[in-house]
């Protein structure tokens, strides 16, 4: 499964009609799929379908999205036509007769004015726009690839970490046993010895083995966390499948093909956040159950792993 990051920039620009049209794209991470859109007016018929398009390719982030106009007035420009020239010319020999001091509009001024005349036509436009847009999409799916791609090692890094703690775990629970069967041991005898000096005369050793081992049989009882132990692997197992392998080698393709459909699965970051909530609940379990000072130590740095996996994927798509 490809990783992509909520955080991008992409940006696109063309040429048409002697206008520059620019759409810029940010994303930042959130729940859920936000959008913020701000073009001219003339753009307006535009919205529903840019919507549409980023809402197709794109699941979650607040994405501020800004698609601009600006107007190119400079002598290659087409010229400007003769009815709307004489329009003008009409116009300011109506106004000179009121006030005759009225200056001539200046040849930029009247390339602004034939501009703001200008009447852009939706069936030209539409297909160029539609255009724009997947560029500035196919540019900001990139960019969430390679920041997903670092987010992806730095999380897989955590995961080993995680495995290394468990495997502390497994190793350290027969020694936490054998040593309270000593201490038990030790006890049983320091009270028999308390009520009766010659106490220890009275109990065979069968009995005593009996008592030490019964008691030690409850204590492994309490500290049993093997279940705890396998469900926490097979959950880091489960990150290991869903972060994959690293994709820097494919981030291109990969990206292409995210923009040309929706995505089919759920969201990666949905799904972690739950895959996290299962491993809080088997570290807590453990920690609770913890027999040692290690043991307790390393329930402490899984769940400190698992809140940084938590932050991480917070930014995850």
């Amino acid at each position: 499964m490809a990783i992509y990051s909520m955080t991008a920039f992409a940006q696109a620009r063309t040429t048409f009609e002697q206008m520059q049209i620019l759409l810029e794209i940010r994303s930042v991470n959130n729940r859920y799929l936000d959008l913020h859109l701000r073009m001219p007016d003339e753009l307006r018929f535009f919205e529903p379908r840019l919507r549409a398009l980023i809402s197709e390719h794109i699941s979650r982030g607040k994405l501020d999205v800004r698609l601009q106009v600006q107007r190119q007035n400079t002598t290659a420009a087409a010229p400007l036509a003769t009815e709307f020239l004489e329009s003008v010319r009409a116009q300011l020999k109506h106004i000179r007769e009121v006030l005759p001091e009225t200056p001539a509009p200046a040849f930029n001024e009247l390339f602004a004015l034939a501009s703001q005349h200008q009447e852009i036509e939706k069936e030209h436009w539409q297909p160029l726009l539609e255009s724009l847009t997947a560029e500035a999409l196919q540019e900001l799916t990139a960019h969430r690839a390679r920041e997903g791609e670092q987010l992806g090692t730095a999380m897989r890094d955590f995961a080993r970490q995680m495995l290394t703690h468990i495997e502390t775990v497994k190793n350290h629970l027969p020694e936490v046993q054998k040593e309270y069967q000593q201490r038990v041991a030790q006890r049983l005898r320091e009270a028999l010895e308390q009520a009766s000096p010659e106490g220890m005369q009275y109990v065979s050793a069968e009995e005593f083995n009996a008592r030490v081992a019964q008691e030690a049989a409850a204590f492994s009882l309490r500290i049993d966390v093997a279940e705890e132990i396998t469900r926490l692997e097979a959950h880091v197992n489960e990150l290991f499948h869903l972060l994959g392998a690293p994709q820097s080698e494919h981030i291109k393709e990969v990206a292409t093909k995210h923009t040309s459909k929706k995505t089919k699965h759920n969201s990666l970051g949905k799904r972690l956040d739950f895959l996290f909530q299962e491993m809080n609940r088997e570290a807590n379990t453990l920690g609770s159950k913890a027999g040692s000072i290690e043991l307790t130590q390393a329930a402490i740095e899984l769940k400190l792993l698992i809140e940084q996996l938590r932050e991480q994927a917070q930014n995850l798509e």
